[in-house]
Parts: structure tokens; C-alpha cells; sequence
């Protein structure tokens, strides 16, 4: 994938440290580049069993070469692994490192070759098989294995391929509760307004890794419970050396030297440490120490990721609600937006075909449930809010996108479009399913509703409402609205700019809604816009099962593989 310029990079950090949400900086950015806001460093470790023996005399000399295609159509080479002599089952010792992106499907193609030459060029080297799948697919399986293929999709034999999946990241925090007592007054009016910074050893000198914030007028303050990322504070090694600086805040920025020590990660949960101003202890004889730093909490704890969560099992529920309101226009008609081209597409499928097509690879069993809502259904002619596309209220689930589309092709012309525009049903309808997995106690299942709609909200409060009861759930709602309309209210319901409220004032717990008009991506690829409406969603789950302090049910660093789709 091309690096993104660090100019862009620094653009948006600032942003996001400003408080803008990923979201906002995303849509400022025309949605592409913030895919790095999801970014991380994924280790891929290849092996292969049973390969076909093209050699005479010896066995096949196997190399992998990994090419990789974000676009659609072009592929290009990420990189190779060493070749392994003689070998019809080789482990690769060299590893793929790929910067992993949530909202786009990054397409891989793995190819195994007999080398027998020193040439860069594979066309004269024998082609053992390959095989073509995506990251996504990979990092939610952990361990992938699969059957080797040819050019022509016949079988290469028996031969097939294993690709684990790891995060280059450290994930461990420090959680820290510190005090301290008889710190040296350095004010004449008042006392020392004290706070402690933490520093990391390198090999450059010491760098700040955390400041605390300032207690006013205490020689004996508590400061608040903070929390350092452990790589920041001693890169992992719990023996490296950390250096604590105890200062007197003052406002023109002369803050004075209160004292110092040094420890380690190890020392830290030794509880309490002198703090020591060497000019002092020059000076005054009988010097004991500037004051004693207590540490009452030193605890090591592992912060997961979202690909922790994926990694260790947690699935991700797709649901699709379409708008079958009377707004959209009569399907028959070419100014429809309903209406299916010649060519076989309309904005709803392209919506659906563009998120649905990164959303897949995160549920195993790949059974998505489709809703309509807004339309006079058979044989009663009721409106209804929340009709399964099937019409099998029973069973509402469809085979993968191809079934979600090819519902939605069958019940366009049963139905008569009608109205009004209500979503609250439909966002009720799946959080009662999130409701049943918050029983589970684990970081299992994850929900994510996408609404696709041409007009403006009839049951706005009821919505907001429905919103703010999804927002305490494992649950996340995208909507992808069609059509020229008025769009403001669902700008409302996106809390980019602040957390939405029911109308009895309650407060949503997390912003759960990612909003964007279609017509904003109309002339783009279509990643850009899975790109844009998948941009908080990782987020979103991490931040639940973080609040909620739920683990993923099977730690994928304790775990030898990931375990089976039937045992989840």
C-alpha cells in the first residue's frame, strides 16, 4: 500500500489532538487517507506442507512471494521469503510485515516457486501453487490454512499453505497511583504546587514519557490515577532504567526541581522512593531527601486491540435495513433511486457491495440478516418498519452480500413503497440481540447495523432514544444516505460534535454513528467509501469492551491457534 505523506500524517494527528473525532478528520481529508487511523503492523508467518517435487534427483527449493491489490486490478509485490533447500514442507523463517487497514480489503496473493536459478524473475522458476485470499481473512482466523491452487484452480496436489497472523505491538499499560509526603516547599506565599514526570532511558538520553497534572498549595499531595503504555515508558523491559523528576509548578514556566530518583518497572512496585535534589545535598549538611514519592499502584495490564478482539474469537454481526419509502421514487422509473440499472446497480447495492464486502470477512458463518422498512408488504398490505427482505421473519438471514443482494432484487418489486422514514424499529430490532450478548461476559459477538436511506428521519426522538439505548451495547449503526436529500438530521445523529441525547437529556455513553452521504463518493472508488463509513468502527469496539472490561474469549497470545468457527 502507498505510504501516506507524513505532512498529511502530522495534519490529522493534530486534528484528533484537538479533539476533532477520526470521523470528522476523515471526512476533511475526502475519507482515504485517515485508514490510518486504524493502522497497525501485522506479522505474517508462512509455511507449507505436501508441496509438489519438480525437481529430479533433489526435492523442490520453495520460495514465497507475497503480492498484494487495494485497487481492484493492480497487484504488486510486497516482498519474498529466503528460499528453503530441499524441502516439500517449509517453514519460512523470513516474515511479511504489512501495515493492516480495517476499512479497506487488502486483497493477497500468496505464490510458492521452485527456485533453480539466481534470477529475480519467477516466469522460469516452477510454480508450485498459490493462494488468494485477503488480510482480513487471515487476522480473523489467526491461523489459515488452505489448499494450495494452480493457475488453471486445479488442486496443486496436496499441497497447502499456512499464514499466522500477529500484531507487532506491545500492548501492556502501566496503571499508576502515586502520593507523596513532606515534599520541600519552594514558595514564599503558600506551598509547592507539585507534580512528577516520568522519563525513558535511550540511547539519546532520557525522554519524557508522562506528566502528571499539578496538585495546588499540598506538600502531601495525591495526584490522580494516570496510566503510561509500557513501551513508552521502558520499551517492555522491566529492568531498563526510569527516571522520576518531582517539580513545583509555577505559572510563569520556571518550575523548580523539587527532587529525583531512579528505578526500574521491577523497583517501581517497591512502594516508596526518596526524592533527592543533588544541589540541595551539596549544600546542607544532614540533607535526608526533598520529600518521599509513594507509588500505591504499580500494575502491569494488557490494553487489547481491535485485532485482539478479532484474533481471540470476537464475531463481528452484520445487519442491512434498506428504505423502501415512498420518497425514493417508483423502482420502474430511471429517476428511481431504487431503480436497477442496465448494468445491474442502483446506490443501495453499491452501498451495500461496497461496506458488506469489508464487514464479511469478520463473521464466520457469514449469515447476515436483511430489513426492510417504510414499504406495504404481502399479503396484508400493512406498513411495517422492520420486514425481513426474505420475508422468512423466522429466518432473515441471507448467504453473504451475493444474498443480501439478491433479497433485496427479489422483494423490490413485491412491495409497494409507502413511508414514513422510521429507524428507531429497526435499530431496537437488532439491539436486542446486542442486549442477549452483553449476558455472555466476553468480548464474543459485536453488532453493526447499516441503514441506508434517501430522506429525512420521521421518528426523530424515538430514534435518538433508540441511539442512546444502543450506545451501552456492543453495537455500532453506519448510515449511508442516497439521493439529493436534506440530510441535516442525520448529521445530527453522527456525535462528531458532541455526544447525542434522548430527549429525556440523557447522554449517549460512546458515539456509536458514523454518518455520509453517498453522493460525496459518487465518482470515487468504491473503497473510498467503505473507507469513510468503516473509519470509527474499530474504535468503537475497543472502546466498549474496554469500558466494559471484557477480554476476548480466547487471548490470541495464550491461545496456539485460533479456535474453529463451530466452537465460537
Amino acid at each position: 500500500m502507498p505510504q501516506i505523506s507524513q505532512v498529511l500524517r502530522e495534519y490529522a494527528i493534530g486534528k484528533l489532538t484537538a479533539g476533532m473525532s477520526t470521523g470528522a478528520v476523515a471526512r476533511e481529508l475526502n475519507a482515504g487517507p485517515m485508514a490510518t487511523q486504524c493502522v497497525t503492523k501485522v506479522e505474517l508467518t508462512v509455511s507449507c506442507e505436501n508441496l509438489l517435487d519438480k525437481d529430479i534427483g533433489s526435492k523442490s527449493d520453495p520460495l514465497c512471494v507475497l503480492l498484494m491489490n487495494t485497487t481492484g486490478s493492480q497487484w504488486y509485490e510486497v516482498g519474498r521469503t529466503e528460499k528453503v533447500q530441499n524441502c516439500l514442507a517449509p517453514k519460512f523463517a523470513k516474515k511479511f510485515i504489512i501495515d493492516y487497514y480495517f476499512e479497506i480489503v487488502q486483497k493477497l496473493k500468496f505464490g510458492i516457486y521452485d527456485i533453480d536459478n539466481k534470477t529475480v524473475d519467477l516466469s522460469d522458476d516452477d510454480f508450485l501453487g498459490e493462494l488468494e485470499c485477503t488480510l482480513g481473512q487471515v487476522v480473523s482466523s489467526r491461523k489459515h490454512t488452505r489448499p494450495l491452487v494452480l493457475k488453471n484452480n486445479r488442486p496443486a496436489g496436496r499441497g497447502t499453505i499456512t499464514i499466522i497472523a500477529e500484531e507487532i505491538k506491545d500492548n501492556r499499560v502501566v496503571n499508576f497511583e502515586a502520593e507523596a509526603r513532606k515534599l520541600d516547599n519552594k514558595d514564599f506565599f503558600g506551598k509547592s504546587d507539585p507534580y512528577l514526570e516520568f522519563y525513558k532511558q535511550t540511547e539519546t538520553g532520557w525522554q519524557l514519557a508522562h506528566r502528571t497534572e499539578v496538585v495546588k498549595n499540598n506538600l502531601n499531595p495525591t495526584w490522580k490515577p494516570f496510566r503510561i503504555p509500557l513501551q513508552s515508558l521502558c520499551g517492555g523491559d522491566m529492568d531498563k532504567h526510569i527516571k522520576v523528576e518531582c517539580y513545583d509548578y509555577d505559572n510563569d514556566g520556571s518550575h523548580d526541581l523539587i527532587g529525583i530518583f531512579e528505578t526500574t518497572m521491577t523497583r517501581l512496585q517497591e512502594a516508596e522512593f526518596e526524592c533527592i535534589n543533588s544541589k540541595k545535598q551539596q549544600k546542607k549538611k544532614g540533607y535526608k531527601n526533598s520529600g518521599v514519592v509513594s507509588v500505591k499502584l504499580c500494575q502491569v495490564v494488557k490494553e487489547y486491540t481491535f485485532l485482539d478482539y478479532i484474533m481471540g474469537g470476537c464475531q463481528i454481526n452484520f445487519t442491512v435495513g434498506i428504505d423502501f419509502t415512498g420518497s425514493n421514487g417508483d423502482p420502474k422509473s430511471p429517476q428511481s433511486l431504487h431503480y436497477i440499472s442496465p448494468q445491474g446497480v442502483n446506490e443501495y447495492l453499491s452501498a451495500i457491495w461496497s461496506v458488506g464486502m469489508v464487514i464479511q470477512d469478520y463473521d464466520s458463518d457469514k449469515m447476515f440478516p436483511a430489513f426492510g422498512f417504510g414499504a406495504q408488504i404481502p399479503p396484508t398490505w400493512q406498513v411495517s418498519h422492520e420486514f425481513p427482505l426474505n420475508f422468512n421473519p423466522a429466518n432473515p438471514f441471507c448467504a453473504g452480500i451475493e444474498g443480501v443482494v439478491e433479497a433485496y432484487r427479489v422483494c423490490l418489486p413485491q412491495v409497494k413503497l409507502y413511508g414514513p422514514t422510521n429507524f428507531s424499529p429497526i435499530i431496537n430490532h437488532v439491539a436486542r440481540f446486542a442486549m442477549q450478548a452483553t449476558q455472555q461476559k466476553t468480548a464474543s459477538q459485536y453488532f453493526v447495523l447499516l441503514i441506508i436511506t434517501d430522506g429525512v428521519i420521521t421518528d426523530l426522538d424515538q430514534t435518538r432514544s433508540a441511539i442512546v439505548n444502543a450506545s451501552r451495547l456492543p453495537m455500532s449503526i453506519i448510515i449511508i444516505g442516497v439521493g439529493g436529500a436534506d440530510f441535516t438530521a442525520m448529521e445530527f445523529l453522527d456525535g462528531d460534535d458532541g455526544r447525542l441525547r434522548a430527549p429525556t437529556g440523557e447522554t449517549a455513553a460512546r458515539d456509536i454513528v458514523q454518518f455520509v452521504p453517498f453522493r460525496q463518493f459518487q465518482n470515487a472508488p468504491r473503497e473510498a467509501l467503505a473507507q469513510s463509513v468503516l473509519a470509527e468502527l474499530p474504535g468503537q469496539v475497543v472502546s466498549y469492551f474496554s469500558i466494559h472490561k471484557l477480554k476476548p474469549p480466547h487471548d490470541p497470545e495464550s491461545q496456539p491457534s485460533a479456535p474453529s468457527a463451530s466452537a465460537l
